[in-house]
């Protein structure tokens, strides 16, 4: 299994960004003094009456934003993950959540890849923090061409929205001019023996895991969600109704993020074995994301561990 091409998921908002901005003269993109990590360079050069640099002051950011929504604009308001969320979110809550504002919130460097930035610029619970705000859209890409699908279709849904993507060069698998259905799972492989429910970068892996078990006769199931927040709870249901065990995984902590919610779900409506490819409770450290993935549990070899554990359970509750 070759993907086509690499390419960093980044840049597939920027393509879309700057697509928006020659469509609608509504839409305005802001930042947070790091206009080129998060690709909008272009935009900036094409339409600098509708960019703002808002410098390193991202509660400023998200007011301005909050104001633009007001007049009937589209503001795109970006920056790190850890910084459009963690330093920021009492502005999130109350301006823009609370108030039900069209803003599109975006994070670029998500989860624990930004890799040798360490600590201070990773995050790994900010989809804790989003999808439990109400009226809040949340969204996780997994590549190139599905982040600029995604982001076209943010801007054309009404209310508040975060858009999380990566900052490495990742397999580029998805269908180019997609098209991207909020809310709706993308079922990649179909399978009977175990479900993978993957989200952000560990979709590829999951595909990898299924693409290794194939040759030990287990026939693995891949479902991508890309939409953490609204879940797709009819595709997870009727796949784990079919093999009756699941294994999430994510570039997350297990609190909060999307095996957490899917255990909800799972509990509410079809208790089944599951187990989270996540991390731990713990914060990141300096290093390249091979070496961070690898060590914190989220590479393809712990998913694979993840799903021979889970199907144990599975035939454990069967003799039971």
């Amino acid at each position: 299994m070759t993907p086509l091409n690499f390419k960093d998921t980044r840049s597939g908002f920027g393509e879309a960004l700057l697509q928006l901005g020659k469509e609608n003269f509504n839409v305005f993109a802001l930042c947070a003094d790091l206009t080129g990590s998060l690709k909008m360079d272009a935009f900036k050069a094409a339409f600098p009456e509708r960019f703002i640099q808002c410098g390193i002051a991202e509660a400023n950011m998200v007011g301005i934003s909050a104001g633009l929504a007001l007049s009937g604009k589209i503001p795109f308001c970006g920056s790190f993950a850890a910084f459009v969320t963690g330093r920021v979110y009492d502005q999130i809550r109350m301006v823009v959540a609370y108030s039900n504002l069209n803003v599109k919130i975006i994070a670029s460097h998500a989860g624990i890849t930004v890799g040798e930035d360490g600590a201070t610029h990773q995050i790994m619970e900010d989809i804790g923090l989003m999808k439990m705000l109400p009226n809040m859209t949340v969204i996780n890409t997994c590549d190139f061409n599905q982040t600029k699908a995604a982001t076209l279709a943010i801007a054309k849904h009404i209310g508040p929205v975060y858009l999380r993507f990566g900052r490495p060069v990742v397999p580029n698998f998805t269908p180019e001019n997609q098209q991207f259905e909020i809310g709706k799972a993308n079922l990649l492989k179909e399978g009977k023996d175990v479900t993978i429910i993957a989200t952000g970068h560990l979709v590829w892996h999951a595909l990898e895991t299924a693409e290794q078990l194939k040759e030990k006769g287990i026939d693995v199931e891949v479902i991508n969600i890309h939409t953490i927040k609204p879940l797709d709870e009819e595709a997870i249901l009727k796949s784990v109704r079919k093999t009756n065990c699941v294994v999430t995984a994510e570039e997350h902590l297990r609190n909060g993020g999307l095996g957490d919610s899917i255990a909800q779900l799972l509990a509410r409506k079809h208790p089944a074995p599951i187990e989270m490819v996540a991390v731990d409770d713990l914060f990141g450290e300096s290093g390249t994301p091979e070496q961070l993935m690898k060590k914190y549990g989220l590479d393809t070899p712990h998913v694979v561990l993840a799903v021979e554990k889970v199907l144990e359970r599975k035939i454990e509750g069967l003799k039971d």
